[in-house]
């Protein structure tokens, strides 16, 4: 069976599908791997260290894709519509394991199945332990948070922790993160071994502790919507008016302190929710500083720009486009390993043959498409 990992070619991505590491043990399966050549270059990976693990180097997607049974990618292939046909390299019947997005892509998804293809969309795995090892929502943000307080000091004028000197005392940075998730709980972790004092605000009553527990104080309403606002998959809910209304009063009034503020509140299937709005960003301090990990779905703070740094009423607003792409090495490292452990779902571990069970749970919360049909009932129609 054939294994094949194109090079990514979409913007301001340098991550990989595979390392070394992982293509050694999909060859232990039995396995037949390919590569694009470069599709490690961006993950400081040459060709020559996946020839090493047991890889083949194909010259172009083409020959890479050529009769692959199961193809792995880190973000969606793009389309004849984008100016580069890959999907339409991928031969039908063809399981293809990626990132898709899919609910700003709905009409690609209907395209997989069009084409016959067996989609997997890896960030909709669900939020169940078996499935912890294969979480790439929760790898990637892990380092998009730690990232998103780097790239704030780079910008920030001023130093993170107290300092006593002969000349004075320079006070610690005042850091809050917007969202505790994955991305959130690194970005406090993070600020807070800089040195900064670091705040916190979420919408789900069971961050709060875990804020606390790293040493950060929690900011929020806190009312009895407020202790509802949580799904049983561990995701925020969105919040009626009134409390946003509130919310947002105690987070204008919270943040005009602040010198630091990292917004990573999303939604799944919806545009980012504004947690920042102009009024605020007037109110900070000048110099003072916004990290937005939410600016490709819409931004956390209105006025952040995709892919820019931009200073807008004296504060720099940072709008980098796909962060875990930029600690490519170890996103690619942690991303290739989550895949590795989901083909332990889909591969008979004694044959290397696929076994696609459709009952297994993680299966039905990451399949998109099988047998020319969309399966996935978030994207079937009536």
């Amino acid at each position: 069976m054939k294994l094949a990992v194109p090079k990514e070619r979409r913007a301001f991505e340098a991550r990989c599908a595979a390392s070394p590491d992982t293509v050694k043990r999909l060859k232990a399966l039995g396995l037949e791997i390919v590569v694009e050549t470069g599709a490690g270059s961006g993950a400081a990976t040459p060709d020559q260290a996946y020839v090493d693990a047991g890889a083949t180097i194909a010259p172009d997607a083409a020959s890479c894709l050529a009769e692959a049974d199961i193809v792995l990618k880190v973000q969606r292939p793009l389309t004849a519509d984008e100016g580069n046909d890959e999907l339409g390299l991928i031969k039908r019947g063809a399981v293809l394991v990626s990132t898709m997005d899919p609910y700003r892509n709905k009409a690609q998804v209907q395209e997989y199945a069009t084409r016959g293809i067996t989609a997997m969309a890896m960030e909709l795995m669900p939020r169940i332990t078996r499935a912890q090892s294969m979480d790439v929502l929760s790898s990637q943000a892990n380092l998009a948070g730690y990232k998103a307080v780097i790239d704030a000091a780079e910008v920030f004028g001023r130093a993170f922790p107290m300092m006593m000197t002969a000349a004075g005392t320079i006070a610690p940075a005042r850091v809050m993160i917007f969202g505790v998730g994955v991305a959130g709980l690194q970005a406090i972790a993070t600020a807070r071994r800089l040195g900064a004092v670091v705040s916190a605000t979420d919408v789900r009553p069971a961050t709060k502790e875990q804020v606390e527990s790293l040493g950060g104080t929690f900011v929020a309403v806190m009312n009895e919507e407020f202790q509802q606002a949580q799904t049983a998959g561990g995701y925020a809910k969105e919040m009626s008016d009134a409390y946003k209304q509130k919310q947002a009063a105690l987070i204008a009034e919270t943040i005009r302190k602040q010198d630091i503020a990292i917004c990573t509140a999303l939604i799944p299937g919806r545009a980012a929710p504004t947690l920042i709005t102009e009024d605020m960003v007037k109110s900070m301090k000048p110099g003072s500083v916004i990290v937005d990990l939410a600016v490709e779905n819409g931004g956390n703070c209105p006025l952040s720009e995709p892919g820019k740094v931009v200073i807008k009423h004296g504060v720099v607003i940072v709008g980098y486009i796909n962060v875990p792409s930029r600690v490519a090495v170890d996103a690619t490292a942690q991303y290739a390993r989550n895949l590795f452990n989901f083909l332990g779902v889909i591969l008979d571990k004694k044959t290397g043959a696929l076994t696609i069970d459709a009952a297994d749970d993680i299966i039905k919360g990451v399949m998109l498409t099988r047998d020319g049909a969309v399966v996935h009932p978030a994207f079937t129609t009536a």
